[in-house]
């Protein structure tokens, strides 16, 4: 295993301590629910081109009646970049050396009325140590109380911290979450960042803080929408539809998405990488 300080292991507790609490909640869904679904969990390990051991993760997936398909990895990894990549990382244009700990979900609903949902934080060292993530609400029937639910409970988590926060960081996700070939964002959007410098320890503090409130914010905030539309009844068109925006969805993951190609250029599970991908979509 790779050799960590003290911020990289305070970072990747609290993104694996995360997970389980995510987990657990929406496994607590399953069990409302009917279903005894629960998440199979498989390690990973990673090499890096230098022939080092260059840390791994922990792959989580769940396939049951609430959650169609939800895979919640985490993962610590560390080495060199390859080639021209390190250029287009913050930090590493000089020094490919670099450190990334995190936590990314992505969960497709059974059910269309229920919308699908993004979320992950990460910390990352290369000559620069920063916090980045966020989460965004992707609903195939969207309702207007679900969207306002999701926004004010990130904001209130931005609040807490920083006024200037969830306007900057709204208008980060509206921006990132767009398809340009299609000319429509993915979703109704929520919240992204990147580069919170944390160069010297109270700044690292302060960031790492925001980073937890995040996730606090988006587990509170998620299972409840969940709750509230995972018996609501619904049509064969209403699936066509959840259908048919998969397809976009998938379409932005494969070519846009920056944690994506993140995942493949530092030769990331390749399982790991792919579980945003929905289990059935359909392009007409």
């Amino acid at each position: 295993m790779i050799e960590l300080d003290t911020q990289q292991q305070r970072a990747r507790a609290w993104f694996e301590q995360l997970r389980d609490a995510i987990c657990a909640e929406f496994e607590a869904i399953e069990r409302e629910a009917g279903s005894d679904a629960a998440f199979d969990y498989i390690a990973w390990d990673r090499t890096d081109p230098s022939g080092e051991p260059g840390g791994g993760g922990v792959r989580g997936v769940m396939k049951g009646k609430v959650f169609e398909k939800v895979g919640v990895n985490v993962s610590t990894v560390g080495g060199t970049f390859e080639g021209d990549f390190a250029k287009s990382i913050h930090g590493a244009g000089e020094d490919p050396r670099f450190f990334a700990t995190g936590i990314s979900l992505v969960a497709h609903m059974a059910n269309p009325h229920v919308p699908a949902v993004h979320m992950n934080t990460r910390f990352l060292v290369t000559t620069k140590r920063w916090f980045g993530g966020g989460a965004d609400l992707n609903p195939p029937l969207p309702y207007d109380e679900d969207t306002v639910d999701f926004h004010a409970r990130l904001k209130a988590a931005c609040d807490a911290h920083d006024p200037q926060h969830y306007p900057r960081f709204k208008a980060w996700a509206d921006d990132y979450f767009y398809i340009p070939h299609r000319n429509v964002h993915r979703g109704v959007g929520g919240i992204f960042y990147d580069h919170l410098e944390s160069e010297d320890s109270s700044a690292w503090e302060a960031n790492f803080a925001f980073t937890q409130d995040v996730g606090r914010a988006f587990l509170d905030i998620f299972p409840a929408i969940v709750r509230r539309r995972m018996a609501t009844p619904f049509t064969d068109a209403d699936k066509a539809q959840m259908l048919e925006w998969r397809g976009r969805y998938a379409e932005f993951n494969l070519v846009y998405d920056r944690g994506t190609l993140f995942g493949l250029k530092t030769g990331g599970n390749i399982d790991a990488i792919l579980m945003s991908l929905p289990p059935l979509a359909t392009w007409s």
